[in-house]
């Protein structure tokens, strides 16, 4: 439960795959890697450090991966402004054998920083979902060149 002193971000969307897929495309570096990362050190398992770049950003984000259920649930850690946030991704069977495919990070302040980073990661998310979404159902990277802008 969000309390007003605390934000927390979540979203969903419905992928018309199975959880499997679904599952190891977020898992598998070789698959995120066409639609979120650019590459990572390793695969996402349970208590793994790794470090993830991104395709327009010139910095490396170190993940902490937190408890990993097969194909039901992936959880990690990252920094935003000096915290350690938590993201937690749970699938679940959704009509005609789709994923649902539900995000939620936690939490930050309900300041001026809270608020840029619920802004900012909650379109993130959303993007991350869409993009998800484009590769696994039309094998295409929607990603490619979108933050492109964002490089100055």
């Amino acid at each position: 439960m969000m309390s007003p002193e605390k934000l927390e971000i979540k979203v969903a969307m419905q992928i018309s795959k199975p959880i499997s897929e679904v599952f190891e495309a977020i898992v598998n570096p070789e698959k995120m890697a066409n639609y979120f990362i650019s590459e990572s050190t390793g695969r996402m398992e349970e208590g793994k450090k790794l470090i993830w770049k991104f395709p327009e950003f010139d910095f490396e984000c170190p993940i902490r991966v937190g408890k990993i259920e097969q194909d039901k649930y992936i959880s990690y850690y990252w920094e935003n402004s000096g915290k350690e946030l938590l993201v937690e991704i749970s699938l679940s069977e959704s009509l005609n054998h789709s994923t649902l495919v539900s995000i939620s990070e936690k939490e930050m302040e309900n300041n001026e920083a809270g608020l840029k980073w619920l802004s900012g990661n909650s379109f993130g998310w959303s993007n991350f979902l869409a993009c998800l979404k484009a590769y696994l159902e039309y094998g295409i990277n929607i990603r490619k060149g979108s933050f492109d802008f964002m490089k100055q």
